[in-house]
């Protein structure tokens, strides 16, 4: 998960709340104590940790729970809505205007930054939701910068326009800009630079003032932290940045200076980069990032992972069995398939209410991923009635299986055990107390408590 150690520091807080007889002020300082120690091991700037966890204290304090909710559960609204707010409020995504064809987005930011990789995720995220994308390269000064998006774009069948001979980015775009014309969506490269120089700023407002982008997206690494505030800041005043863009989030516990640095510019934080994958891009949603810190989950963008890679009625169907905590071996082989092609299991299980705090093994989880196809063999060689009541499967039937499947007997043992074990942790939240708490709490509070919530 991003932020990973974040998210395991603040669910362990939460959970002393949830552990706790009273709720006095001396459990508010150790709450307060515990998050501040998170959020500063996470690289956010000292004097905003501050600022957060005075206002965490003075609510839990200070204001009355709403009638029917305890105070527990409320100083944990407290701390979602305080860590929501610090990281932006709501989601601002880019809805992408056909009416304005082409719609434009110009990507800035220093070199090394992630620009060129970020334009093909960026491409692929509205190519998957029906828009017609063209990308177009304009860094005429890095060596191969225009080559590199080319050969990101034919990766995703993306239409690249570049210009090799030409050294004047505004000339190249007046050249393509007739065949620009055709596209719903048009993502342009521009240069980068080692600093924030004059020059970069010069060529950068230029471009902008003939182009006139409807979107100016700033892409800034995670691991240069707090020190992202200061990039966001003065791409915000110069080239009047709509939006940022934060890569290599899966890999820093920098991240979260990046992100809270980006919040106090003004520029919100548009896109996520969450892995090295095409597809690892997410619209930065701050109630689903924090409800996933926390271990409520993300609902929101599990669904919406969920319907690029199934279809509605398939997405129905396993939720119910899910929920109902009942699947054999034809289930279970439908259910990973399709979770395969949401992305990494690891990063699913955060959005999934409850799941986040089931401490699931990521090597467990790493395993199915890389066995489905010699499961799928296994349990070719499987009888109707072995897959649908795989409790029938004796020593005897995994010889017989094994050998028809062309693997040894302890594959099939693996897979039998493997499948009791996800059985028995589907059939927990059947009964999981959060899942009831969802209902009871989502009714006190009408509506206010963070979807997925539960303790």
């Amino acid at each position: 998960m991003v932020l990973e150690k974040l998210g395991e520091s603040l669910k362990g807080t939460l959970a002393k709340i949830a552990r706790s007889l009273t709720v006095d002020e001396k459990l508010i300082d150790e709450l307060v104590r515990d998050i501040q120690r998170a959020l500063l091991q996470a690289d956010v700037n000292v004097q905003l940790v501050f600022n957060l966890t005075k206002e965490i204290k003075r609510r839990t304090l200070e204001d009355k729970p709403p009638a029917g909710v305890s105070q527990r559960e409320y100083i944990v609204k407290v701390v979602y809505d305080e860590l929501v707010k610090f990281l932006g409020g709501e989601k601002t995504g880019i809805e992408v205007d056909k009416s304005k064809k082409p719609f434009k987005i110009m990507m800035v930011g220093l070199f090394g930054s992630g620009k060129s990789t970020s334009l093909s995720k960026i491409a692929k995220f509205y190519q998957k939701r029906g828009y017609k994308v063209a990308a177009l390269g304009l860094d005429v000064h890095r060596p191969a910068a225009q080559e590199q998006v080319e050969q990101l774009c034919k990766r995703i069948e993306l239409k690249c326009f570049i210009d090799k001979k030409e050294k004047d980015p505004l000339k190249i775009y007046k050249s393509f800009e007739k065949e620009l014309s055709k596209y719903d969506l048009v993502i342009i490269d521009t240069a980068g630079r080692d600093a924030l120089s004059a020059d970069l700023i010069k060529e950068i407002e230029d471009l902008n003032s003939y182009i006139k982008p409807n979107e100016n997206l700033l892409v800034i690494s995670a691991d240069i932290g707090q020190s992202a505030q200061k990039q966001a800041q003065q791409f915000h005043d110069s080239c009047h940045i709509t939006g940022v863009v934060i890569t290599k989030m899966d890999g820093t516990a920098k991240g979260g200076g990046a992100l809270t640095a980006c919040a106090v510019t003004g520029a919100p934080v548009k896109f996520i980069g969450v892995g090295e994958k095409v597809d690892d891009l997410e619209q930065f949603n701050p109630p689903g990032f924090v409800g996933r810190l926390l271990g409520m989950g993300d609902i929101e963008a599990l669904l919406e992972k969920a319907s690029e890679a199934m279809s509605a009625e398939e997405a129905e169907d396993m939720g119910r069995k899910l929920l109902k905590g009942e699947f054999n071996f034809l289930d279970l082989y439908e259910q990973m398939s399709a979770l395969k092609k949401m992305g990494s299991l690891s990063k699913l299980v955060d959005m999934i209410p409850g799941f986040g705090n089931l401490k699931i093994p990521k090597e467990m989880l790493e395993g199915q991923e890389g066995k489905l196809e010699i499961w799928k063999n296994i349990m070719k060689s499987m009888t109707k009635e072995e897959l649908e009541e795989p409790e029938i499967i004796d020593g005897a039937r995994v010889e017989r299986i094994a050998k028809g499947a062309g693997v040894s007997t302890g594959a099939v043992r693996e897979l039998l055990k493997q499948y009791k074990m996800s059985r028995k942790m589907i059939k927990g939240m059947k009964g999981m107390e959060s899942e009831q708490d969802i209902g009871k709490m989502m009714k006190k509070m009408k509506g206010k408590m963070p979807k997925g919530f539960g303790m």
